[in-house]
């Protein structure tokens, strides 16, 4: 849940840009995936799980057509459109993500007349904690109250999807929307992205004795830069070699020797493949207490992503190899990759131990310092003003 004094503040920042009070204020959290990446679009499985980080929408009703947004993190560069000219690609920046909910939900024959909408968040962008879904989804939620839709949220989370791949052009998963809208405190979310199945996953580090870490490298990541699309591509192209609808048809590593000759669709297939395994059996093994077994999958699927899918990046596989020498249980990065944050599971008394020894890494090395959050599983959105 965010702080009071982030609602006030949103609040107030409605009241100078409109000079009116808000209808409603809803948060939506940022997300960490635990495990499970680049599985999504693949029709696999996912174990996110929601921040208390997140953003923020004051939202209020215009019957005017007229979408009007002002963002707090953007104080000079707000947006006013009609609602009924919204079409893929005719909004840019931080902008197309709200606009882009908007034309969504009347795609789908929602009528959204207008609305003034003002944004708050602290959640870092780029850093992989999925700041552009936390956006889509407040806004809808926001929205959903203001015109009091009856859509309930897994459909919620598959329009503020279309959003980001069909209006900003992003081609990302349905994870990250689900997260934002679905889950629930002290758990992660296993989710099947195939048939949409879900299941709550006990996840209370604290009550385990146990810290899960979020390190921020500071490098900073853009899924709008063609390097997660083509990741899409090369999967999509696996999956047609094959000769099946997706890689999830393939449930065993060993089906690809022999039938992807080309050596890099290999790599990604088996990254996916494999991931998959490794999701399922995570989440088997929270369920039974087993989290030394758990992050060993962890450093398992970090190893597959910088050699197979290659998304790492130089500070993301420096942290994962500093935690581990500090004693973390496992380590990972997380997100689309090239750029953002590694999640660490550590006992809670290596804590320190951990932070300190990637801190002595990157200043070996000479880079900024990273920034350190210890996560708590959170839920999903909710209205708070």
């Amino acid at each position: 849940m965010p702080e009071p004094d982030a609602v006030r503040q949103v609040s107030d920042w409605f009241r100078q840009c409109y000079d009116t009070a808000p209808e409603c204020v809803w948060h939506a959290p940022g997300r960490v995936n635990l495990i499970g990446e680049h599985t999504d679009y693949n029709d696999g499985f996912v174990l996110p799980f929601a921040l208390g980080a997140g953003t923020l929408a004051a939202a209020g009703r215009r019957d005017d057509r007229m979408l009007e947004l002002h963002s707090q993190q953007e104080p000079g560069a707000g947006a006013t459109m009609r609602v009924s000219e919204l079409t893929p690609g005719a909004v840019s920046g931080w902008a197309a993500y709200p606009a882009g909910v908007v034309w969504a939900l009347r795609q789908a024959g929602y009528d959204v007349q207008g609305a003034r909408v003002a944004i708050g968040s602290n959640l870092l962008r780029g850093a992989g904690l999925s700041s552009s879904a936390a956006l889509e989804c407040a806004v809808i939620m926001a929205l959903t109250e203001l015109y009091q839709l009856d859509a309930a949220r897994p459909e919620l989370a598959a329009l503020a999807r279309r959003a980001e791949n069909d209006f900003v052009g992003i081609p990302t998963g349905i994870m990250d929307q689900s997260a934002s809208l679905l889950c629930e405190a002290g758990h992660a979310l296993l989710l099947d992205c195939r048939s949409g199945e879900m299941s709550e996953v006990p996840l209370d580090p604290p009550a385990a004795g146990l810290t899960l870490l979020v390190i921020d490298t500071r490098a900073r990541h853009a899924l709008a830069d063609g390097r997660y699309g083509a990741r899409r591509r090369d999967c999509e192209a696996a999956a047609r070699a094959l000769g099946v609808a997706s890689l999830r048809e393939i449930t065993d590593a060993s089906e690809l020797a022999g039938r992807l000759t080309d050596p890099v669709l290999y790599r990604r297939a088996r990254h996916v493949v494999t991931e998959n395994e490794r999701v399922v059996q995570t989440a088997r093994l929270l369920r039974a207490g087993q989290f030394g077994e758990a992050g060993t999958l962890l450093w398992q699927s970090h190893r597959s992503m910088r050699d197979d899918f290659e998304i790492s990046w130089p500070q993301a596989d420096v942290t994962v190899d500093a935690a581990l020498a500090a004693g973390a249980l496992g380590a990972r990065m997380t997100g689309g990759g090239f750029g953002g944050c590694v999640i660490a599971l550590l006992s809670a008394e290596r804590a320190d131990q951990v932070r300190a020894s990637v801190s002595a890494a990157f200043t070996a090395r000479g880079w900024p310092q990273p920034q350190f959050l210890d996560a708590v599983p959170a839920g999903g959105a909710s209205r708070v003003g």
